[in-house]
């Protein structure tokens, strides 16, 4: 077979694909990835073919903001997530994602549920589609607007709307909302903890210290937010270490670096073990990281849909949630030592951990889509 894995230029919506799309490859068949050339050395990096197609994020943003004014980023709303991945996104990156799968008839598209540039390829080439979520299920508001702007983009293209045949669903069955129903062609998909094949692991120093992993993401690691609440952190008898993203680097942070060690882009999946507690800005991959590691979190979410991972993270009691303008260091320093010495955390992301391992792997799932008529 030939499958084609299509995303949004991030790395919080592109690393979840990778399991899947590494054990369709290790199947057998052969994968692509459509999305923008920027990417290129994640996807290389896992050894597979990328279709490149389309700009990066900051020329999203840029376009978003001059069509609308608005920031779907900081400060989300239905219309302004719709436009930056329904509407700008496909605009900017269609043709060219025609033209670099032209050559790759695919019998199967799986696309991250905020793309939509995979989805129009496979109306094109009458493909069925299997959609992967990360994270809670978005509210209804904004899924019908996404779709409600993309189905105008297949209109003007003469392509039909499709409805996806699989949801590829990562989020463990205990954190959903109550009111939660199990939509049509449901199939679960163990999340796994970023990793690069065949390199060798980061050991990090242990020193009997508890560990506080903060990491805010690729995106979100703002020297000037996060130096505040790294000063209050060393002030703990813990081992404090954080993640730089793909922007900030160490003498950015005002704080001290006897106390604070720093890690460039690292795989979570090195990252987590001897990890006690996880402050982080509540990006899907890294709490389903945490989450199925056993290790309880402190969020602070900062926008896109970080909130809602932050609700549901409180709502198990897997960790504690600090919105804006609660985030300051002295709550942060509360909120962690809560998490180190109140044992029910542990416990309740435990029980979740457990229930994550027996959820079906990705080789498995494939299997299950490989034989789909």
């Amino acid at each position: 077979m030939r499958i084609l894995f299509s995303s949004v230029p991030q790395h919080g919506h592109l690393l979840p694909l990778l399991p899947l799309a590494r054990a369709f490859k290790d199947r057998g068949h052969e994968v692509a990835v459509l999305t923008a050339a920027g990417m290129a050395p994640v996807v290389a990096a896992q050894g597979l073919d990328l279709r490149p197609a389309g700009p990066l994020p900051d020329a999203l943003f840029a376009e978003v903001a001059r069509r609308t004014g608005a920031d779907p980023a900081g400060a989300p709303t239905p219309d302004s997530v719709a436009e930056f991945f329904a509407g700008t996104r496909i605009d900017l990156t269609a043709d060219e994602a025609l033209a670099a799968t032209a050559g790759f008839k695919a019998d199967l598209v799986v696309a991250e549920l905020c793309d939509y540039v995979g989805p129009l390829v496979a109306a094109a080439q009458g493909t069925p589609v299997a959609t992967l979520a990360f994270g809670p299920p978005l509210p209804p508001v904004f899924t019908e607007a996404m779709d409600g702007m993309a189905r105008t983009r297949h209109d003007a293209r003469g392509l039909p709307w499709q409805p996806r045949q699989w949801l590829l669903d990562t989020w463990p069955a205990s954190m959903r909302a109550d009111e939660w129903q199990q939509p049509e062609g449901w199939l679960p998909l163990r999340p796994e903890a970023f990793r690069v094949p065949g390199q060798e692991r980061v050991a990090l120093p242990v020193s009997g210290r508890p560990r506080v992993l903060v990491t805010f993401g690729t995106w979100f690691s703002d020297p000037a937010k996060l130096s505040p609440l790294l000063r209050a952190l060393s002030t703990l008898d813990v081992d404090v270490v954080v993640t730089l993203g793909l922007a900030a680097k160490p003498e950015e942070f005002d704080v001290d670096r006897e106390r604070v060690a720093f890690v460039g882009f690292t795989p979570m999946e090195d990252l987590l073990d001897g990890v006690d507690v996880v402050v982080t800005h509540g990006g899907a991959g890294t709490t389903a990281a945490a989450l199925m590691k056993g290790v309880p979190l402190v969020v602070l979410p900062q926008g896109a849909d970080q909130f809602f991972q932050a609700e549901r993270v409180a709502a198990a009691d897997a960790g504690i949630a600090l919105d804006p303008p609660a985030q300051t260091p002295e709550n942060l320093l509360t909120a962690v030592r809560t998490v180190l010495e109140d044992v029910r955390f542990r416990e309740n992301v435990t029980t979740i951990a457990k229930e994550i391992a027996a959820m079906p792997d990705a080789n498995e799932v494939a299997a299950v889509l490989e034989a789909a008529p």
